[in-house]
């Protein structure tokens, strides 16, 4: 049994407003992949802010039509695709996804669009290959610690320094050099 026209009309709609959210988009061809492992993909990308839809392919181009943002993915618009929507942590979504495709050893990134840019395989692989915003964090805390210990040793060293210098110097006229 087909879709009737509303419960189309309805898709493309949670389509536009799910694509209006995302940063990013991943088109993945999904054959071969059970729904349990469907299941699993979605489980990964919930940490992640992103989300896993399976949808027809006409559905996704009237989801897109008119929207500047996301025209760009209509090549990737062929065969069986399952959409990968990102919002927020797109590093760690992208990490989730290639997680899951080395895992289950199916699945293949066919593209993506980011920022309005159509995206090759080794452009998301790219991204995947970051640290994650808590490692990225994390080494700029340590650096900016790094920068205030040395401040705080540089500031000490001055007084204690002076200190020699003016006692070198006391002893210095106190022998008749």
């Amino acid at each position: 049994m087909g879709r009737t026209l509303e419960n189309k009309q309805q898709i493309v709609e949670e389509l536009k407003q799910l694509l209006g959210e995302a940063e990013m988009a991943l088109v993945l061809d999904y054959q071969g992949l059970s729904i349990r492992e469907l299941t699993d993909l979605r489980t990964r990308l919930a940490a992640s802010n992103g989300v896993c839809k399976v949808t027809k392919n006409t559905l996704m181009r009237r989801a897109i039509d008119g929207d500047d943002a996301w025209t760009a993915l209509e090549p990737l618009l062929d065969g069986p695709n399952a959409f990968v929507l990102i919002k927020g942590d797109v590093g760690g979504a992208v990490k989730a996804v290639q997680s899951f495709q080395k895992d289950s050893k199916k699945s293949q990134t066919k593209g993506g669009l980011f920022e309005g840019k159509l995206l090759s395989e080794a452009d998301i692989k790219a991204i995947g290959d970051l640290p994650t915003k808590e490692v990225l964090m994390a080494q700029i805390a340590g650096a900016i610690n790094a920068v205030a210990t040395k401040l705080a040793v540089g500031i000490n060293e001055v007084p204690s320094g002076l200190a020699r210098a003016l006692k070198q110097h006391a002893d210095g006229e106190g022998t008749g050099a």
